[in-house]
């Protein structure tokens, strides 16, 4: 008989992307975290920068939750995990609350978690009043907490925004729009974590604007059921398995490591841009970052190229994804032109566009099973390497990304959710 845990929990989620979901959940967790309360916080749909900060705003690891990517069974056994130690849950949403397939809305329905909307309240006055009327019951079986509002302008702003709620909808405070508080973004959204100097002084001080603005009350407890057993039979024991780490490579999932480390593999850490060597390695995962940040620095350091490409030619695995990918081509040209020549495993160059190229969940069917995961990039690559499979969206959104092989390198777009397919993963790396 599956046993039940209790925690207090909400999923903050806003009309739209650019609302400051990220600083309020990040604020809540730091506000909570001063108190002396265990958070974990979880972020909907793929991420990799989000996560960054709220580790940093809640001290604890953040994980994704995703019914599609990560599965519901997945979601609801980090959930029920976390329940057992944690004093409050927050999970951030992805994009608009009713975006997407599945959605947000769709998650907090599912794990009955009631959603607290956050709405910009730039320029705005009681016409939010009618933006939350509008998130808290175009569901009708959708919980819902209540409304905080972002980037209030004064106290009689704040007034006037809590003055427009309707039919008894709970005012949660409001966050100032103080150029302390908000956090920088890039092309592929915030700037990463290690990058802000300044990132814990942003989150006190968004933790005390905000506390002085809410009665830091704990929501009312969730119900989290317990999951059903897994069994994997895959195994990784004794492989040794360099993960490049720096400023240029970044994008990986805790999941993903927790799950290497759980088939047996021991994980060493590296870093493309300033060792001179690779560790003692039977695999490598290249996984995305910032390498068009990097690229001269990558390309100058000529013995680190040395040593992957003598990793490739013993024909050892190699996986490399989006950023990954583009420091294995013949060359990288940065948005300003910038060209520089790089490992030349693939032929091929890349080049940094403007727009976004491609976003899209992602589910391919190589060799050796069905892995899932996200493309989020701005680059087009041309190169004339056939690909061994594609993926599909099951939104039907751009994408649809290629995947190559040479040998034992696999290289795509895509990152991969390891843990959606434990087997195809460990055959990917296994020696």
């Amino acid at each position: 008989m599956t046993q039940g845990r209790h925690c207090p929990a909400v999923l903050i989620a806003a009309p739209a992307s650019g609302q400051g979901k990220t600083t309020v959940t990040a604020a809540l967790a730091r506000l909570h975290r001063n108190l002396g309360r265990k958070v974990r916080v979880f972020k909907c749909g793929p991420d990799f920068l989000d996560p960054m900060i709220l580790e940093r705003a809640s001290g604890a690891p953040v994980y994704q939750l995703d019914l599609w990517m990560i599965g519901a069974q997945e979601s609801r056994r980090l959930l029920w995990e976390a329940a057992g130690e944690a004093d409050l849950i927050l999970i951030e949403g992805v994009m608009g609350l009713f975006d997407g397939t599945p959605s947000s809305a769709d998650l907090a329905r599912h794990f009955g978690v009631p959603v607290l909307a956050v709405i910009d309240g730039t320029a705005m006055a009681q016409t939010f009043g009618a933006l939350a009327l509008g998130l808290a019951r175009y569901q009708a079986d959708l919980p819902f907490a209540g409304v905080l509002a972002n980037r209030v302008g004064s106290l009689r702003h704040a007034q006037l925004l809590e003055g427009s709620l309707t039919e008894g909808l709970r005012w949660y405070g409001g966050l100032s729009r103080e150029r302390g508080i908000e956090l920088p973004s890039r092309h592929l959204g915030l700037v990463q974590a290690s990058e802000l100097n300044d990132l814990d002084a942003r989150l006190d001080a968004a933790a005390e604007a905000l506390g002085a603005s809410c009665d830091a009350a704990l929501p009312p407890p969730v119900a989290f059921a317990e999951p059903e057993p897994q069994v994997c039979a895959a195994s990784l024991a004794g492989v040794r398995i360099g993960v490049a780490q720096d400023e240029a490579f970044a994008f990986t999932y805790g999941a993903n490591l927790d799950l290497l480390r759980t088939l047996g593999a021991q994980l060493e850490f590296f870093s493309p841009l300033h060792d001179r060597a690779l560790p003692e390695v039977d695999s490598l995962y290249l996984p995305g970052g910032y390498p068009e940040l990097h690229h001269h620095a990558l390309a100058a350091n000529t013995s680190m190229c040395k040593a992957i490409r003598a990793h490739h030619d013993a024909g050892k695995p190699l996986l490399a994804e989006c950023g990954g990918m583009l420091y294995l081509l013949d060359a990288l040209t940065d948005v300003a032109g910038e060209r520089a020549e790089l490992l030349g495993l693939l032929t091929g160059e890349a080049t940094m566009q403007k727009r976004l190229a491609a976003l899209a969940l992602q589910s391919v069917e190589l060799p050796e099973g069905i892995l899932r995961g996200h493309t989020y990039h701005h680059s087009l690559t041309s190169t004339d390497l056939e690909p061994i499979a594609r993926g599909l969206s099951p939104n039907g959104g751009r994408g649809n990304e290629a995947v190559y092989r040479l040998g034992r390198l696999t290289a795509s777009y895509v990152h991969f959710y390891f843990p959606s397919n434990p087997d195809a993963t460990a055959a990917l790396l296994q020696p």
